[in-house]
Formats: C-alpha cells, sequence, structure tokens
C-alpha cells in the first residue's frame, strides 16, 4: 500500500518526493537522479491541488476533441 501523500508538508525541501520512500535530500536511495524530486506546493504553490479545476476524469472530459493537434502548415 502507497503512503498517502501529503498535500502542504511543512518543510517540502527536506525530502525527496520522486517515489514512496521519501527520502531525506542528503541521503538519496532509489536512484532516482542526481537530484531530488521537488514537491508540487514547491513548483507551484501551495494551492497546486486547485490548478487543473477538477479530477483527470473531469478534465478528460470536458476537454475538446482536438486539443493537443497540431495546426496546419501554411505556406506563404
Amino acid at each position: 500500500m502507497a503512503k498517502k501523500f501529503p498535500s502542504n508538508p511543512p518543510h517540502p525541501e527536506r525530502l525527496c518526493w520522486g517515489c514512496d520512500l521519501y527520502c531525506p535530500a542528503t541521503d538519496l536511495r532509489c536512484g532516482n537522479g542526481s537530484d531530488r524530486t521537488p514537491h508540487p506546493s514547491e513548483l507551484w504553490g501551495e494551492d497546486w491541488q486547485a490548478m487543473d479545476g477538477g479530477t483527470p476524469a473531469e478534465n478528460a472530459a470536458s476537454a475538446p476533441e482536438d486539443a493537443g493537434a497540431v495546426p496546419p502548415a501554411t505556406t506563404p
């Protein structure tokens, strides 16, 4: 069973958030890279969970069908 992911930990800079080990930033055990993985609150602020406005299923249902489509190239 995976550990519960904290939404706003008091000191996110002290841990690596790349896997369920939550290693100290000075002792990375999983080999997830040479640097620690930051917590989402460090990247996008404390309201990071409200950024997308809903659950992934809700967002996928409301996304337009051509989202991510590349527009056709125009010639001059």
